[in-house]
């Protein structure tokens, strides 16, 4: 039986290679509603938005039409790259002291997610319409069935489910939608029931006939609008108008070279790409190749240019829309050589400040709460388009409100809550149809005759950047499989502190670290990634062994 089992879980974790389409998402039943897609004949972006509604219905916690997201597009024919911007906004009523207390500072972060004021504009139906329009084969109703049959039909709680249900079920109490939906006499709904969600099915047929405006407008938007602002917990100032007033924004990707290669992925009000690009920009510089995963100096290099970039990224990025950044300067090949040559192999920085890029203004540095509510999947079909999304609820199970049997997103959490410090702007502040900044990091990297070799994106706050940029140069330096290079263990920060992933190889690097001078602590950080590498054979997908995901070929 031993044997047995253990041949299933070898199967289930199988990268798959395929001449055709491959699909790979962070839960089986949405990979199986992508790969359905892709079987009758859809686009990767048909399959990939399959796979987002699908998700809405199993894995709720994390990500759904509730929410937004950031999606990126690479052309099999052309070899054009587009990315779409499904980001939430913040109401037309929201102001810069959104999330201050009544004494003017900050509000603890526990307080401020709950409730109707941190629920952004949602953005994932419209980017759905736009990425359709733009790349969509199929039928946009036929996008829908799979989502819908696990609603009507149901779908089991996993694991993963059932963790996250009880770790959230104790402030239930004041949200009696989403307790009834996952609880049962106040318990987390066990693994292996069997859950309904006949709201959720109505509202996904509804805008599979009508369209998105049947989201963004009539019983719906209004259905929003009633969770969010009747409710005891923080009631939102968000209106019909601002659900009216969305739009998906179509986005030049943000670029850079590293090595042979060049790796692309979302601009502002994502923080992904520049910030990983600016990590590769001061790492160059050494031969990680040749020192392997397995030496303690290139996880030092690595943590020593993490901290530089992300001091950076808190100063200077959010919303272009709203604020200027200094995106040439951040990713100018002299700044961040400047950069890297704080770095030494031998020593710590005694601190990590944020530079000055060429073009940028007075600013301050603060930074703001993201945490593990997020979700990645990708998609490619047999024409060579790629699709890859993150897409995201934030805190796990969003705000807590539910509207028509969905998760309503907690996303202006997002923002930096002070809105100045030391009576300079903070670039992240709340403002009224901003976009907060987000971590998220969907990419795509080109080999140097310009064919696309690998994709990936993660889940998990603030540490998507680095789960992005380990699996990165773990794929490119040290020469590891997409599986493997997002199964890797991580290294990540808290002020000049490193954490090294728990349960993972990077363990056994705690006391040489230390003896490079660097505080360590070694801590489980709840991970989650998906990927897929081209090969001789075809593309092969990945799920994160962490995760119960799968990949699946068409």
């Amino acid at each position: 039986m031993k044997k047995l089992l253990l041949a299933l879980a070898v199967l289930l974790y199988s990268p798959v290679a395929s001449a055709q389409g491959v699909v790979t998402s962070a839960d089986p039943r949405a990979t199986e509603a992508g790969q359905q897609i892709l079987r009758e004949g859809g686009s990767a972006a048909d399959a990939a938005m399959a796979i987002m509604l699908a998700l809405t219905v199993v894995e709720p916690q994390s990500s759904g039409i509730g929410g937004g997201g950031f999606l990126v597009h690479h052309d099999g024919k052309t070899g054009k790259m587009d990315t779409i911007d499904g980001r939430e906004t913040a109401p037309a009523a929201a102001t810069p002291q959104r999330f201050l207390g009544p004494d003017g500072k900050p509000k603890p972060f526990g307080q401020a997610f709950q409730g109707g004021k941190s629920i952004g504009v949602p953005g994932n139906v419209r980017l759905m319409a736009l990425t359709h329009k733009k790349w969509g084969k199929l039928p946009w109703k036929a996008l829908f069935a799979p989502a819908i049959k696990l609603a009507e039909d149901g779908y089991q709680v996993n694991a993963t489910l059932n963790g996250r249900i009880a770790g959230m079920a104790q402030i239930w109490g004041n949200f009696p939608d989403v307790a009834k939906q996952y609880t049962e006499n106040g318990q987390p709904l066990a693994i292996g029931t069997t859950v309904k969600n006949p709201a959720l099915a109505a509202i996904l047929r509804r805008i599979a006939d009508e369209g998105p405006e049947a989201f963004y407008a009539g019983d719906n938007a209004r259905a929003i609008v009633t969770s969010a602002t009747v409710t005891a917990i923080n009631p939102s100032d968000i209106t019909l108008a601002d659900l009216t007033a969305y739009q998906a924004k179509e986005r030049a990707p943000v670029c850079g070279t590293y090595r042979v290669y060049k790796i692309c992925g979302m601009g502002p009000p994502s923080s992904g790409a520049v910030t990983v690009l600016q990590i590769l920009g001061m790492l160059k510089r050494f031969d990680l190749k040749k020192l392997g995963p397995n030496s303690p100096v290139a996880w030092h290099l690595i943590g020593e240019a993490m901290e530089l970039a992300y001091a950076d990224r808190d100063k200077y990025l959010g919303d272009t829309d709203f604020v200027q950044v200094p995106m040439k300067g951040l990713l100018d090949p002299a700044y961040l050589a400047a950069r890297s040559k704080l770095i030494s192999t031998t020593a710590t920085l005694p601190s990590y400040d944020a530079g000055t890029p060429p073009g940028a203004q007075p600013r301050t540095a603060a930074v703001q709460n993201e945490v593990h509510g997020t979700t990645h999947f990708i998609a490619i079909d047999k024409a060579g388009d790629i699709v890859g999304m993150t897409s995201t609820v934030e805190g796990p199970f969003g705000s807590q409100l539910m509207a028509n049997g969905y998760i309503l997103n907690n996303e202006l959490t997002d923002f930096t809550f002070a809105p100045e410090k030391n009576g300079a702007p903070v670039a992240n502040r709340v403002e009224a149809g901003k976009r907060p900044l987000s971590s998220m990091a969907p990419t795509i990297v080109y080999d140097a005759k310009g064919k696309p070799i690998f994709t990936v994106g993660a889940a998990g706050g603030k540490t998507i950047i680095m789960q992005v940029l380990k699996a990165l140069i773990a794929h490119l330096d040290w020469g590891m499989n997409a599986r493997d290079s997002i199964g890797e263990g991580l290294i990540y920060f808290s002020g000049k502190t490193l954490i090294l992933e728990k349960g993972t190889s990077i363990e056994v690097m705690k006391a040489p670290l230390e003896k490079l001078g660097h505080q360590v602590v070694v801590s489980s950080l709840g991970l989650k990634a998906n990927a897929a590498e081209r090969t001789p054979t075809g593309w092969v997908g990945a799920a994160d062994p962490r995760s119960p995901g799968t990949a699946l070929s068409e």
